[in-house]
């Protein structure tokens, strides 16, 4: 059978690994916090409509690609730890011109600001992850341990899904959407220092450094599976635009928990197709109960399958990309990852309320239709074409 299983190394779990992984989870709270707040903000004190809300949180996804193919110049010509501190405090920036607006109540502002701040937002996000996840992490960890340290970091950005709303929520219900703002920041600002406190050894430049390159941006022959995972993290984005409750990211975080043990205990003789076809199952069900039923229940269920579901998803995908990577493409796999995931979870926010006004039966019926695609997807085409083409 074609099963895998990633091996667990105490020794991974350094000081240095503890706080970039830590500050791969802040960093992305930082901008998952603003998506269940800042669309009613935008609607109710900036009198945007749903479109032109739509179109500014949807934009981010665009900006998440827009520094790719300067990432391995930027980590080539500059030291790759100030070069994402540098992208994370101009995300700072940008979160605080919204607190700026709202402190000052300034609700006469053209869109195209609010779209121009979330692309941006996106760009600089983009290069920090990608800066973060596929170098500065890898660069802390021993060669036979990245496989690992890839996994168990990216758990703590997939956490963030539900941990950033939830106290977004929480902190908007209390005091209002300027705390949401301010504790964005804060997220930022912890990140940072986080990430001064570890030790980065020198490493010199390499003689030739093209300014534009896929190196570190996007891994081309991987285009299939990235092509399979968008409309999962659509659909994802999609599900984010119609709930704006506590407890349903609450719910999230539990089913990752168990995401996580399954993937300890139940899945590693697993024959390797199953996985996937679990978790996609595991969402489609909690969409079809959402939309069919409206029991107390289904609320605590239905968002716990969700979370179970994308959280095997999510990291399996995440391996698939690693296996498909040849030499010194390892930071490669895992950028297009990140866009693959980060672009698809904005376009679903913005299609969610540009096409849909965030309307909840039209909203879950296209998040089903797209989570039966990929599903068919993946059993027909992508599973044997990445069995074909996988290098490790």
């Amino acid at each position: 059978m074609n099963t895998q299983n990633t091996p667990v190394h105490i020794s991974l779990w350094h000081k240095g690994f503890w706080l970039l992984s830590i500050a791969n989870l802040l960093v992305t709270m930082s901008v998952y916090a603003l998506i269940p707040v800042m669309p009613q903000w935008l609607m109710e004190n900036e009198h945007f409509s749903s479109f032109y809300t739509g179109l500014s949180m949807g934009a981010f996804a665009l900006g998440v690609f827009s520094f790719g193919f300067f990432c391995s110049y930027l980590v080539q010509r500059y030291r790759r730890n100030l070069v994402c501190i540098a992208s994370i405090l101009i995300m700072g920036l940008l979160i605080a011109g919204l607190f700026y607006l709202h402190d000052n109540r300034i609700t006469v502002i053209d869109v195209w600001f609010i779209i121009a701040q979330r692309f941006l937002l996106g760009a600089a996000f983009g290069l920090a992850k990608m800066v973060l996840s596929s170098t500065l992490i890898v660069d802390t960890s021993e060669s036979f341990q990245r496989t690992e340290a890839n996994h168990s970091s990216s758990w703590f950005a997939r956490f963030a899904i539900s941990l950033g709303p939830l106290f977004a929520i929480i902190s908007n219900t209390l005091f209002g959407f300027g705390s949401v703002v301010l504790m964005s920041i804060a997220f930022c600002v912890v990140s940072v220092l986080l990430i001064r406190l570890v030790d980065f050894p020198f490493r010199a430049p390499e003689d030739r450094v093209n300014l534009f390159s896929l190196d570190r941006f996007f891994l081309p022959h991987g285009f299939p599976l990235f092509l399979n995972l968008l409309p999962i993290t659509i659909a994802v984005g999609l599900v984010m635009t119609v709930e704006r409750d506590y407890t349903f990211y609450g719910m999230i975080m539990a089913g990752f928990f168990l995401a996580l043990l399954s993937g300890r205990f139940v899945f590693p003789n697993a024959e390797l197709k199953s996985e996937v076809v679990t978790g996609l199952v595991l969402f489609f069900a909690a969409l079809l109960l959402m939309i069919t039923r409206h029991q107390m229940i289904v609320s605590y269920a239905a968002p716990t399958m969700i979370g179970l579901g994308i959280g095997i998803i999510g990291a399996r995908f995440l391996l698939f990309f690693i296996k498909l990577s040849r030499h010194c493409q390892r930071g490669t796999s895992q950028s297009t990852y990140i866009l693959g995931w980060e672009s698809g979870v904005a376009l679903g926010v913005g299609v969610g309320y540009a096409m849909f006004a965030a309307d909840g039966q039209p909203v879950l019926l296209t998040a089903l239709v797209l989570v039966t695609f990929a599903l068919v997807l993946y059993i027909l085409f992508t599973h044997n074409w990445f069995l074909k083409n996988k290098n490790r």
